[in-house]
């Protein structure tokens, strides 16, 4: 009975896989922290890497089912997936920075307690840098699947290893334009193994980089059907014997965003939608325009010339706005306020 308590298929299936890279090297390890901390992970193991760039390798235990099986989906374990982390250690250290675990601790605390898993292709902005109190400017992550760690199958369920990529801003919103992992394939020539630097620059501003991330782009449009926001309203107000006048209240926070994806998904035949606390906007291509709503959903309609002017006139600035091709709709652009939602990012075609 005791030897059944005691077991921990999960735990032991993530040490084999590692096994396999690190035969010989002891990881460090970080339990969870004291103090009221309420970490969600029961452990974090960092293994020093020295090629192909000298790197930690750190690798999460608790988003998967470690001991016995509690959830109710027999194919995967727990949320299906362990956190992995590459970060550079061009001093050749001999202890991991401090803030890493707390980082991953972090993530993995977002998962428990919205209930919204990572996905290879997701991303998220940490509203400042990923390091406190550096001035990196790696300040968001993206997720694609461990470029050594494949899936494995455990007594659980299976189990992905998804790493966190350190990403810029300017370098997240490239992934917007095009699709995430398509971004982080060109930039796996510039970043091997995905390792997070936090001294470098921005990819983006290399013009190689740029050039081909803008070719890809404009061949196969973006893959981000959907921008969270936290101020969008709109309302419909009747006039008699007239159509009636539609209102629409967009963040200028998000208006850039907007213009910059609109033209990288309706011309590919592909809707995009901004989502905010109590209602959604739908912007969807059509040979004809118009205004359609659905319960807290409106719909959009343009057609390529309307799309055009719309793209021509809207501005980041407050004011009142109308767009030539849709005469019964006025959007108004509102100061932003707050912090902009922290929702996985959601890649749909």
């Amino acid at each position: 009975m005791e030897a059944e308590q005691d077991s921990a298929p999960g735990w032991e299936a993530i040490d084999r896989a590692l096994s396999r890279l690190y035969l010989r090297q002891e990881p460090k390890h970080y339990g969870p922290r004291g103090n009221g901390a309420n970490d969600p992970l029961a452990a974090i193991r960092a293994y020093k890497r020295i090629i192909p760039v000298p790197h930690w390798h750190f690798v999460t235990y608790g988003l998967s089912e470690l001991h016995g099986k509690t959830s109710d989906d027999p194919q995967r374990s727990g949320f299906g997936f362990e956190l992995t982390f590459r970060l550079a250690n061009p001093d050749d250290s001999e202890e991991p920075p401090a803030w890493v675990p707390d980082f991953l601790q972090n993530l993995a605390r977002y998962v428990f307690e919205s209930g919204n898993v990572f996905n290879a292709g997701h991303y998220l902005n940490a509203n400042g840098p990923i390091a406190a109190d550096t001035a990196t400017r790696i300040q968001a992550v993206a997720f694609a699947p461990d470029p050594e760690l494949p899936a494995i199958d455990t007594e659980n369920g299976r189990v992905e290893f998804l790493q966190a990529v350190g990403i810029t801003n300017e370098e997240e919103f490239a992934l917007k334009r095009w699709s995430t992992l398509r971004v982080l394939d060109v930039f796996l020539d510039y970043l091997p193994l995905w390792v997070t630097e936090l001294d470098r620059e921005s990819l983006v501003d290399d013009p190689e980089v740029a050039e081909r991330l803008h070719q890809g782009s404009a061949q196969e449009g973006s893959s981000s059907a959907m921008v969270y926001t936290e101020q969008l309203e709109w309302r419909q107000h009747k006039r008699l014997l007239r159509q009636s006048i539609t209102e629409i209240v967009l963040d200028s926070r998000q208006v850039g965003e907007l213009l910059a994806l609109l033209p990288l998904r309706l011309p590919f035949g592909k809707p995009f939608s901004l989502i905010g606390p109590s209602a959604r906007i739908v912007f969807e291509p059509a040979p004809r325009n118009g205004a359609h709503a659905d319960g807290e959903a409106l719909h959009l309609r343009l057609n390529e010339a309307t799309l055009r002017n719309l793209v021509a006139c809207l501005r980041t600035q407050e004011g009142r706005y109308k767009v030539e091709g849709l005469d019964a709709v006025e959007v108004v652009v509102r100061k932003s306020e707050g912090q902009p939602r922290q929702e996985p990012a959601r890649q749909h075609g």
